[in-house]
């Protein structure tokens, strides 16, 4: 009978005596209770700080990009850094949700949700950059493709500011929609539960009048196959375009074939450590410790120590290469980097990003939860630091002497960047307390299969139809009530 659904040794999906009428109650409650204490702390401190940020961008802008710590030699900085670091943390939200459901993956049900909600905001705050560091930013329709009227102005397709503009644009509104496809039965469902009229009235605006037909399927699933078809090569083309920024200059450092294929397994790598960071909080305080369960965390770890491992070996083929290549310029770059005087950031990031993750080979240290969310927050760390050293060092030390320098940020620059992590999380836990952060019917879909309940009812050689009638919820009974557990239990 086993045989039928999926091979027994696999672990279940779906932890405890869930029905699918628990699935609904479970997902639903967070957008339907009232927030608690602990979500009113940790908003007020994001707000805080989103606030702060606010206050240094007008500040910046009213001034001049002078209150930066930027120089004549470093004129790339924090504002780069922060830049390709969000547009990285964007990018396993994409991955997770796209390529795993071409690979047809189980196990991204759970965490799809979330990840994508992620890529959304992280995008959001990477897009603010090259509009504040352009200096002008009331000047920024200039990169725009605009008809002549404005004069004879026509966009400098040279500029990687372009690049980052058409890179950013195409993955926000192709990830927007993919996200929001995937929520019309998660809105529905809301809506159907809705006892507030007004509650009702704006899931029902933002379901789109989604009713279950097989039809509403038939097209969801279409629609979806084809948006993570698009999906896929954005996730490659994206960063792709975001290491031509360096990759194509002849800074000593910059100018390497590798960038690509680096930014892009860099990108993942810390994108997959922010999503767990987030889902080992969430899975805590929305109590949804049966669908986001260690199985979860210890495939994500998996990914991440991959991921990890690739970038320690694009680090080590870029030393490689500046030794090989004879460039004494190119080896003095590699070198400065180690052993001049940002060392420390060298370090950091290669004790973080090359190091760290490799703990993750034993079982017992990618199933413990603690040891996984402590890796997530290192990891990020790491990659911060990774884009500070590429941007930082490989400007700090020019082919004239007479133009080394350092670069050390102002309080504007922290501001800015402690601004981008509030608002960041402010539209995150905005988001958990009015969308369903699981995709409930994604779920139902393998509760039969992948549902603990379920697996020990066919383990006790429970005939089809009696599973079929055990899930099923009755009517006018609610099917998560313990007078129906009990008597499926017997």
């Amino acid at each position: 009978m086993a045989s039928h659904y999926e091979a027994p040794i696999r672990k279940p999906l779906v932890l405890g005596d869930k029905g699918y009428h628990d699935v609904s109650v479970d997902i639903a409650a967070p957008v339907e209770g009232r927030a608690n204490k602990q979500w009113w702390i940790v908003f007020s401190i994001a707000l805080a700080a989103f606030l702060w940020g606010i206050g240094c961008i007008i500040y910046t802008i009213s001034t001049g990009i002078g209150t930066w710590g930027l120089n004549k030699t470093v004129n790339w900085a924090w504002d780069i850094t922060n830049f390709v670091w969000w547009v990285g943390i964007g990018h396993a939200g994409t991955l997770i949700s796209a390529v795993l459901l071409l690979f047809r993956q189980k196990w991204r049900m759970a965490v799809n949700r979330s990840a994508e909600a992620m890529t959304i905001f992280s995008v959001i705050q990477a897009g603010l950059f090259p509009i504040i560091h352009m200096g002008r930013p009331w000047l920024g329709y200039w990169v725009l493709p605009i008809p002549n009227q404005f004069g004879s102005l026509w966009v400098n397709f040279n500029s990687p500011l372009l690049w980052d503009v058409f890179a950013i644009s195409t993955y926000l509104s192709v990830s927007l929609v993919f996200w929001w496809t995937g929520l019309l039965p998660d809105f529905a469902m809301i809506r159907d539960r809705a006892v507030k009229p007004f509650q009702k009235k704006i899931y029902s605006l933002v379901s789109f009048g989604w009713t279950g037909r097989a039809k509403d399927w038939q097209r969801f699933e279409e629609v979806s196959l084809v948006l993570a078809g698009l999906a896929t090569p954005l996730v490659l083309s994206v960063h792709t375009i975001v290491s031509f920024d360096f990759a194509t200059s002849v800074i000593p450092g910059w100018h390497t074939t590798i960038f690509p294929p680096y930014f892009v397994a860099g990108a993942i790598f810390s994108g997959f450590a922010m999503v767990q960071t987030l889902l080992i909080i969430m899975r805590k305080v929305s109590h949804l410790e049966a669908y986001i369960t260690v199985q979860h965390i210890e495939l994500m770890n998996i990914v991440i120590m991959i991921t990890g491992s690739i970038v320690g070996c694009a680090y080590i083929t870029e030393l490689f290469i500046a030794w090989y290549s004879g460039v004494e310029y190119e080896q003095y770059a590699f070198l400065n980097r180690a052993t001049g005087p940002y060392w420390w950031a060298y370090t950091l990031m290669m004790t973080c990003n090359v190091f760290s993750p490799q703990i993750m080979w034993f079982k017992k240290i990618r199933t413990s939860i603690l040891v996984s969310f402590i890796i997530s927050i290192v990891v990020n760390i790491g990659m911060w630091f990774e884009r500070f050293v590429i941007i930082v060092t490989s400007l700090h030390r020019d082919y004239l002497p007479s133009s080394w320098t350092m670069f050390s940020p102002t309080f504007v620059d922290i501001g800015i960047f402690i601004g981008t992590i509030g608002f960041f999380f402010v539209l995150f836990l905005l988001y958990a307390r009015t969308f369903p952060v699981i995709a409930q019917a994604e779920v139902k879909s393998i509760l039969k299969s992948s549902g603990e309940r379920f697996k020990k009812l066919r383990d006790a050689g429970k005939p089809l139809y009696e599973i079929k009638s055990s899930a099923a919820p009755q009517k006018g009974k609610d099917s998560g009530s313990k007078s129906d557990k009990s008597n499926e239990n017997k």
